[in-house]
Order: C-alpha cells, then structure tokens, then sequence
C-alpha cells in the first residue's frame, strides 16, 4: 500500500512539470497569434446561371429495319462507296440492304399462280355449262310447248306429257346450277389471284430495302443467320436518318425541371472532344416521367447541330441549361455576402448598423478600418452573386473571412494590420 501511495506521489510530480513547462514555454515563445481578414477584390464579370445534367446523343431520327418473313441471310446488299452494308455504310431509299432466302416463297408464287390459273379454267368450264344449259333449256321448252298442244287432243300419251314438263323443269334447274358454278369458279379465281398477290408480296419481302436515306447505326444479323418473323418482326439494321442533326436526351430531376422552358438555350462537352463545347435549345420536355429509387426525372431533348458530323450517336453528354446571363456585371463571391464580423471586430460607429428587408451586408476595408455596405444581389450562380444597387465600385476590397496566422516578434516585416483586429498582448522577452 506504501509503494502505490509512492507511485501515485511521482505521477502528480511529473505531471505538474509538465504543465508548468508548458507554461513556461508559452510565455517565452517568440510566435504570437494575429487574425487577418481574408479579402477579395469586386469586379466586373460575366455571370451566368445554369443547371448541369447528364445526358445521351441521339439520333434525330432512327428507322428501325425489320423483316416481314422469315428465312435465312444469303447476302447483303451494296452502299453508295460500292461496299457491302456494315455499319456506317451510307444508304438510300430503296437500296437493298440484305437477301433472305426466297427458294420456299418461289414455290409458293408457282403455287399460287396454278391455283389462279386452275380457277380460270373452272371459269370458262362453268360458261360452256350454261350454253349448253341454255340449250338444252330451249329444247325442253319446245318439246314441253308442244306436249302441250297435243295432250288435249289424246294424241301423246300421259307419259310422254309428263316427261316433257320434267325435262322443262330440269333444264331451268340446270341453268341455275351452271351460274351459280360460274359464280363459285369466280370467287375461287379472285382467291387465287389475292393469295397470289400475297405470295408475289412475301417474295418480295426477301430483300430487305432501305426505307430512307441514312446511315447504318447498327447491323444485327450476319450472312447464314435465319431471322424469324413469326411472333414479330425481327429487328435487322437500325438507320439514322440524318446525322448532321442530333439530339440529346438529358434526365432532369424533378426539383429542376420547372425552370426548364422549350428554346432555352444549353451547352455541353462530350468526352470525347473535352476541349469542345457544343451547343443547342431545348426542344421538348417529355411528360413520361420515370422514377428510380425514389428519384422522379424527366426527359429533356436538346437539338444540336452536327453538319460538320463531329458527334457520335449514344455519346455521354454533361451538359448546362442556361438559365440567365448577364455580361460585365458587378459581382463578389457569395462568401462576401455570407460573412458576419464579431462585435469586437466592428468600429463603433458602425455597431447600430441596419439594413432594409431587401437588403444584404458586405463589409469591405476601406482607409484600414472595415466598414458595412448595403448592397442589393441579383443573379447568383453559386459562386458569385451580382450586385445591382448599393454603394459598392469595382475594385473595393470586400471581406470573405477571417484567418488566424502566427508571425514572430523580431520579424522585420509589417504586422501593424488594422487597429480594430483583436491581438493578444505582447510579453517581454527576458534576456
């Protein structure tokens, strides 16, 4: 117990050394602490104020190709360099793109065209049926005509008088039936000729044309590929109408997208081409909005021109709404405005400083003392803040804050600084 209370005896010596060389070292230190105000000067400046998004080239128009029948890729077709489609091959309307197989559609057409030309033949059968339907109409009628005359007289038998209005009747009958087998031959021609129409049109479907002129963007299928049209068309090649006109497609937060107006004006930089900046307008704001992880967005599409054809589709796209510009404006740094001295830092006469309610305070150093100026701000584009009325020029030196430095008693530089910054008291230096 002796030994601990020993022990605990040495602790508090040393620690009261310890503190009291601290002291001492304080005391005779040859730094002392000043507070500097951190200025910067009021300029003329151009401002704007934006919104940054992040955004896709796109396209202005993009015709997807399909097939319409099933089969397989034999061959593509040539572009306008006189090379085999590929991607960014150079396309017109109507240039064949690709070849499926059109062997099975081939014998579809001969089918079909036997099958019209059978039912034309059913034609011409059914007409020779009612001539000599009629004919034989014309005979019945004679011979029933004159069994007629005969019968009152007993010359003809019953049978025979009974035979002739039957044979009459038949060949009525037998008229009837040859038109309607006429008709039935008709309506079988024009079937025909319509599955024949469809079959030329599937035949023709074969070879995959370009519907306008363009660029490939995509190709998806290669030579030997069988493409199935069964369920939906197959996609083959996707063209860009033109690319001298893109688009881009930017997402824009829902807390933004009221400041976004239709031919408002917008930059962007691709990466690309880093040192490049874009341009454009704001076309269209879609109302489809989309929500991700709780995050609502909308679409905005920019139109940009490309006629020297430097952008490429789906480039990512940072891009700038502009919202407001001023040119060679008045500003200071939004810190100027934010910055409050500490009553002991204030002259006096400035204690009772107020302001209206639609003004701000900037304090600015003016004959070594700082000083309060009201001011009234317009554009703020988040770093600067335009100053339209207040007794404030150009080059006045406004206060951003206050920085604490350490400076040395011999240094022969000037540390006199403004009478109103709060310094500790000097201590004299043994010697």
């Amino acid at each position: 117990m002796r030994k601990l209370k020993q022990i605990l005896g040495w602790v508090i010596v040393i620690a009261v050394a310890v503190a009291v060389g601290g002291w001492l070292v304080s005391l005779f230190s040859d730094n002392k602490e000043q507070l500097v105000f951190n200025t910067v000067k009021a300029e003329l400046m151009d401002m704007r104020k934006t919104i940054s998004a992040t955004g896709t080239v796109e396209p202005e128009e993009l015709i997807n190709v399909g097939a319409q029948v099933g089969g397989m890729i034999t061959s593509f077709g040539v572009d306008v360099d006189g090379n085999n489609v590929d991607y960014r091959s150079k396309v017109t309307e109507n240039m064949v793109l690709a070849n499926i197989d059109d062997s099975l559609y081939v014998s579809e057409v001969r089918e079909c065209e036997a099958n019209r030309e059978q039912a034309l033949a059913a034609i011409e059968t059914a007409k020779a049926n009612i001539t000599l339907s009629e004919a034989q109409l014309k005979l019945a009628e004679a011979n029933w005509k004159r069994a007629q005359q005969l019968n009152p007289q007993n010359v003809i038998p019953q049978s025979d008088y009974d035979s002739a209005l039957a044979d009459y009747e038949v060949a009525k009958a037998d008229i009837g039936v040859s038109k309607a087998n006429l008709a039935q031959a008709e309506a079988q021609l024009a079937a025909a000729e319509a599955t024949l129409i469809k079959a030329k049109q599937n035949l023709g479907y074969c070879v995959i044309s370009s519907p306008v002129n363009g660029v490939i963007i995509d190709r998806r299928v290669n030579i030997g590929q069988t493409v199935n049209s069964s369920m939906s068309a197959p996609s083959l090649f996707l063209i860009a109408k033109d690319l001298k006109k893109m688009q881009v497609w930017v997402s824009v937060n829902e807390a933004d997208v009221g400041e976004i107006k239709v031919g408002q004006k917008a930059e962007f930089t691709v990466d690309a081409f880093p040192n490049r900046t874009f341009f454009g307008e704001v076309l269209k704001i879609r109302l489809n909005a989309t929500m991700s992880q709780n995050v609502v967005t909308y679409i905005a599409e920019i139109g940009t021109d490309n006629s020297d054809e430097t952008l490429l589709p789906y480039l990512t796209a940072n891009v700038e709404f502009i919202l407001a510009e001023r040119d060679n404006v008045l500003a200071v740094p939004n810190s100027a405005l934010r910055f409050t001295p500490d009553a002991a830092m204030v002259p006096e006469e400035y204690l009772n400083f107020s302001l209206n309610e639609d003004e701000r305070s900037v304090w600015v150093m003016r004959d070594g003392k700082i000083c309060p100026v009201a001011v009234k701000t317009g554009l703020n584009d988040g770093v600067h803040s335009e100053i339209i009325a207040g007794n404030l020029k150009p080059g006045d030196e406004v206060i951003t804050g206050v920085t604490v430095v350490k400076i040395e008693e011999n240094n022969t530089q000037d540390n006199s600084g403004s009478p109103f910054l709060p310094k500790p008291p000097s201590r004299n230096k043994k010697k």
